[in-house]
């Protein structure tokens, strides 16, 4: 049953506990929401469907609020399969609705779903759909994170239709903290397209906002809506959120493991506020890039491997240049037994990045970590939180 935004805006997603792994790829213990709405007016507008897994209970919530109405409009700000998957079902179930998009929604709507779009209502930026005391007013967003993207903003309740942009992972029913989910979410999804985030930001500086409402995740009011916004000018602007250093390792062995241990342990004696770790083998590769991007200063640690690096190494290396990793201080360590190669192929993966500076030298441990090995990773320590 659908639940209440605003007196005339109703929640008619669904949550998916389901579903493990989200976009195939991101580990989801606590599930996904897919959020649509839908506006009751004069004209009835219906903000986006859902992932086709969960289409009945979308189309079941929206009966409810319809209360034996039809609605007039189906706008759709996305076209991924998360949120655009149960567009046929509706029209199917409400063939006279009318399909608000962009151009590039019905180009790439019509690789999904073989429709008519001939009725349809194409909108470009700045355009408005007044449904009654709503009026609802269309910016795109191209590349946050789709081309086609665009969000809408209601001037009646004063309410912004994010698509993906304010999201996060887990289902609406999950207790857990916003900013950790929604932090890895941005950054694996969306983190690429900074410049992107931050023009849409500009463009919704200039609106008098009370509520967001994503796609994924709670809709933000009050407190929330503040540090949600706060958060997105940092994370868009790849600024630091917390102060500390990240250690990312790949160990071979365990001893690359114990020299990235010992270099937190004094980080921490040095007066570090905060050591986060991640073993690249086995924890979750997303909430390691979350981590790369929230702090300033991070710790690369690994074994030398097939004269480059460990794999889980490099692949977390391709995954933060994918993401557009940059402005940030980044000290290595390596390991190897013969003819150390790590720190090599570490440091050429890092210069194919923006504005990274690495610590030099690099700490060369040879086999398994020695007393005489502690100066240079107490060096290299310094060095970083200077």
């Amino acid at each position: 049953m659908g639940t209440m935004v605003t007196e005339e805006i109703r929640y008619i997603g669904a949550d998916d506990r389901e579903i493990d792994l989200f976009e195939g790829q991101y580990r989801v213990p606590e599930g996904i929401s897919y959020n649509s709405y839908v506006i009751l007016d004069e004209k009835i507008a219906v903000m986006d469907t859902v992932d086709y897994r969960r289409h009945e209970e979308f189309l079941a919530n929206l009966e409810t609020e319809l209360q034996g109405r039809k609605p007039d409009y189906l706008v759709i700000s996305h076209v991924e399969p998360d949120h655009a998957s149960s567009v046929r079902a509706l029209t199917e179930r409400y063939p006279e609705i009318t399909l608000v998009g962009n151009a590039k929604t019905f180009s790439m709507l019509s690789q999904y779903f073989d429709l008519d779009f001939s009725g349809a209502l194409t909108v470009k930026e700045g355009d408005s759909l007044k449904l009654g005391s709503h009026e609802l007013t269309f910016y795109m967003a191209p590349m946050v994170h789709w081309p086609e993207v665009m969000v809408t903003y209601d001037s009646c309740d004063r309410v912004l239709f994010s698509a993906d942009g304010f999201g996060k992972f887990g289902a609406l029913d999950a207790e857990e903290d916003w900013d950790c989910e929604a932090r890895r979410y941005y950054f694996n999804i969306v983190g690429k397209y900074g410049a992107q985030v931050q023009a849409l930001l500009k463009k919704a500086a200039g609106l008098s906002i009370e509520t967001i409402c994503p796609l994924h995740g709670p809709v933000l009011k009050g407190a929330m809506l503040a540090n949600a916004l706060e958060k997105y000018q940092i994370w868009s602007s790849y600024g630091v959120e917390s102060e500390g250093v990240f250690i990312a390792y790949a160990t071979l062995h365990g001893n690359t493991r114990d020299a990235a241990e010992k270099m937190g342990e004094i980080l921490t004696g040095l007066g570090c506020p905060k050591v986060a770790m991640a073993d690249l083998a086995r924890d979750d590769m997303a909430e390691a890039v979350e981590d790369a991007f929230r702090y300033g200063k991070i710790v690369l640690a690994a074994s030398s491997y097939d004269a480059g690096v460990m794999p889980f190494m490099a692949d977390f290396l391709h995954h933060l240049q994918a993401k557009n990793y940059q402005k940030r201080t980044v000290a290595l360590i390596e390991n190897g037994s013969w003819g150390p190669t790590a720190a090599r192929t570490m440091r050429g993966l890092l210069e194919q990045m923006k504005e990274i500076t690495v610590i030099d030298p690099a700490v060369t441990i040879r086999g398994a970590l020695k007393e005489s090995d502690i100066p240079a990773l107490t060096e290299a320590a310094k060095a970083l939180l200077a």
